[in-house]
């Protein structure tokens, strides 16, 4: 199970169209569901790749006026000085390592998975894989921020996308979380994308990149 607790439910899953050689796992954001997402992945899909898009558990939203709703942890505030649900943070992404894991003992491995999200999902999909041991494919960081910024262990490829009109997670904090990734892994590795006009969403163009990002991350074992 993924979330801060074990009352989230199984995650959407778009199968691999042939024996999958390699996953996707994404995050969705704040008081949404993974099976949105499943659909979006369902229209770019790629033969050999399993997607996996689960489910956070319902909570009280600081944000929200403590409303209760999906979300992976916490949030007190948006802007880069607001204090950040710590504990939150690091028990949704340890559910999020073992989800890893488990496809790992289902026989694909680390580097062949590639974690991502949108908004919070891509706050904590950054955070995980920065904070993971295993080797991972990469990162989808989709009109988020990076929590808990301090020094990570871990270089990986990054594809980082935002909104210039995006009003809820403004697009100057996607473009300062990006600046700093590239203080913690190799610049060369992180790719940033902005969409003009785009809000606080996803829009056909940024799927098209996601794609590629994937096929490039993840290509097909030759037998």
């Amino acid at each position: 199970m993924c979330g801060n607790n074990m009352s989230a439910p199984l995650p959407a899953i778009v199968p691999a169209a042939r024996k999958a050689t390699a996953a996707v796992i994404f995050l969705h954001g704040l008081g949404d569901t993974g099976h949105g997402w499943a659909e979006a992945f369902a229209g770019i899909r790629i033969p050999h790749v399993k997607y996996i898009c689960p489910h956070a558990p319902t909570m009280p939203v600081s944000l929200n006026m403590r409303m209760s709703m999906p979300s992976w942890f916490d949030i007190y505030g948006l802007s880069p000085d607001a204090d950040e649900d710590e504990s939150g943070i690091k028990r949704a992404s340890e559910n999020i390592k073992a989800l890893i894991d488990q496809e790992v003992k289902n026989g694909i491995p680390s580097h062949r998975i590639l974690l991502g999200g949108f908004s919070q999902g891509g706050a904590l999909s950054l955070y995980t894989a920065l904070t993971t041991q295993q080797k991972l494919a990469g990162v989808v960081a989709l009109s988020c921020w990076l929590p808990l910024r301090k020094s990570f262990p871990q270089d990986m490829h990054v594809l980082q996308c935002h909104g210039d009109a995006d009003p809820l997670v403004p697009f100057v904090f996607g473009s300062e979380t990006a600046e700093k990734m590239k203080s913690l892994i190799n610049p060369a590795n992180i790719t940033f994308k902005s969409y003009r006009g785009l809000p606080h969403s996803a829009c056909p163009e940024e799927m098209v990149d996601i794609k590629k990002f994937i096929e490039k991350q993840l290509p097909p074992i030759s037998d």
